[in-house]
């Protein structure tokens, strides 16, 4: 069952006596945990019939005992083990998933993995309750994803914003969701973000960031590309070097892509750039100014780079010197040596 159908069961006061929520990805895990917190049991219930555990320090046995328990009052009470993948003899709870109460809604959450599906506690949890596997999205999900988070909240963003908005952060869905709350206090009535409130709010640089890095590249502009690099170097935490390099890295990739695909045109590297115009634009202007062996040298040369930003063939160049060189070579068709 998906965290939505869930959350839409529960709105409708349907409930099963166990849900075991598991995965990766910790925000649709912490979205269902906040909502059985706050939402499931009225105020005057909550305060009698809701138990919170935290794995690292519960007791199975205090676990079960709350559990077996009625609830006082209410026709059920509800039991958050939270961050249970930490807790010790998580399999003493057996006894109690094996014929647990209907009275009683126990939500559990193990991040960051999964139990194994061939043990014991396993087979009676997918018997008796539901199971939710929480999966990290995919990094070419994510504009999408976060363009639809932005509506859901009742506002519109414009592509650049996405753009810098997906850049700085990367694949936590989190960290966006809790951006984009920040956003929607700063700005008030105002329903559409642009880059100007990106820059003001967020703290990303309009003019200095991985997307302008690329937008230089793919110009070969190497003066604009120097002075974001300078920038980075002025203010380290916006783009260190372990940044910079996986999002080129991924840029490339898709532009050595676009090189095999028959059709070249800009309808059809819409799909590829999530409609984003600007992105779309910025690949056509790589087309005409890197060849297919420029683009594979490219590789090369990020590939040598994260080798020697962990050290590897580096005699004690700092992140902005190597970023400095490698942008030279790029743009001037350096050799990856």
């Amino acid at each position: 069952m998906s965290g939505l159908s869930i959350l839409s069961e529960w709105k409708k006061n349907i409930f099963k006596p166990l849900y075991w929520l598991e995965g990766e990805e910790e925000f649709y895990i912490d979205e269902l945990m906040d909502y059985a917190e706050k939402q499931i049991l009225p105020e005057g219930e909550a305060e009698f019939n809701l138990s919170i555990f935290y794995g690292k320090d519960a007791n199975w046995a205090d676990v079960l005992n709350s559990c077996r328990r009625y609830p006082m009052f209410a026709e059920r009470q509800v039991v958050l083990l939270k961050e249970a993948q930490q807790m010790k003899d998580i399999d003493k709870l057996e006894s109690y998933i094996e014929k647990p109460l209907n009275s009683t809604v126990l939500v559990v959450s193990y991040k960051g993995k999964t139990i194994d599906g061939r043990s014991r506690i396993s087979k009676l949890i997918k018997k008796n309750g539901e199971v939710f596997l929480s999966k990290k999205i995919y990094e070419n999900q994510l504009p999408s994803w976060t363009n639809g988070y932005v509506q859901s909240k009742g506002y519109q963003i414009t592509p650049r914003a996405l753009t810098l908005l997906v850049d700085h952060i990367g694949n936590d869905l989190s960290r966006i969701a809790n951006e984009i709350e920040k956003l929607s206090i700063n700005l008030g009535s105002e329903k559409n973000i642009t880059e100007d409130d990106i820059e003001k709010y967020i703290g990303v640089s309009k003019e200095y960031n991985i997307f302008e890095l690329q937008h230089a590249f793919s110009k070969k502009d190497l003066a604009k590309a120097i002075r974001i690099i300078q920038y980075f170097e002025a203010n380290p935490k916006a783009a260190p070097i372990q940044l910079v390099l996986p999002s080129l890295y991924n840029y490339f990739t898709k532009i050595l892509v676009i090189y095999q695909m028959n059709d070249k045109s800009e309808k059809a590297l819409r799909p590829i750039f999530y409609n984003n115009p600007f992105l779309v634009q910025q690949a056509m202007d790589m087309l005409m100014n890197y060849s297919y062996v420029e683009a594979e040298q490219v590789i090369m040369l990020l590939h040598n780079y994260n080798l020697k930003s962990v050290g590897i063939k580096n005699y004690g160049a700092s992140g902005s010197s190597l970023m400095k060189e490698m942008v030279y070579k790029i743009i001037k068709g350096g050799t990856y040596n």
